[in-house]
């Protein structure tokens, strides 16, 4: 299983909303950074994602699982890019911010560190269990 992180505007699309879609999930649409596109192409259904919220908020709060691989976006009228589907699996116990984040050593090398602009990011197994030790959660999630 890889694992990722995807960055939504709560005030678009939060962790609330893809809560409120259940078992079903939703598609994961809009994505327009071919850096991005990239990652999602390399999506596996089971992947686990952290849920992240960028704005004022700037921090991890929740993980989701992708249970549809890559297809065309329906937003996307040029048919360039792909979404995924996802639902969500847990919230984090303690919310995990950016600052966070960059104040953590051993994760000076994360891509939200490095690149905080890219949308959707591959998080190393190492990356990911420090991550969710730091919000409360299993690193099985």
């Amino acid at each position: 299983m890889a694992h990722w992180l995807l960055k939504t505007e709560p005030e678009s699309y939060s962790w609330d909303d893809l809560v409120k879609k259940g078992p079903k999930g939703d598609a994961w649409t809009g994505v327009r950074n071919h850096i991005a596109k990239s990652n999602l192409k390399k999506m596996k259904k089971g992947d686990r994602a952290f849920f992240y919220h960028t704005g004022a908020e700037k921090q991890v709060v929740g993980v989701a699982e992708v249970i549809r691989e890559h297809y065309p976006d329906p937003t996307d009228k040029a048919g360039l890019f792909v979404a995924v589907d996802v639902k969500a699996v847990a919230p984090t116990a303690t919310p995990v911010t950016l600052a966070d984040i960059k104040a953590e050593p051993k994760l000076k090398a994360m891509a939200l560190a490095r690149q905080p602009r890219l949308s959707v990011q591959p998080v190393t197994d190492a990356e990911w269990a420090i991550v969710c030790r730091m919000g409360k959660l299993a690193a099985s999630v």
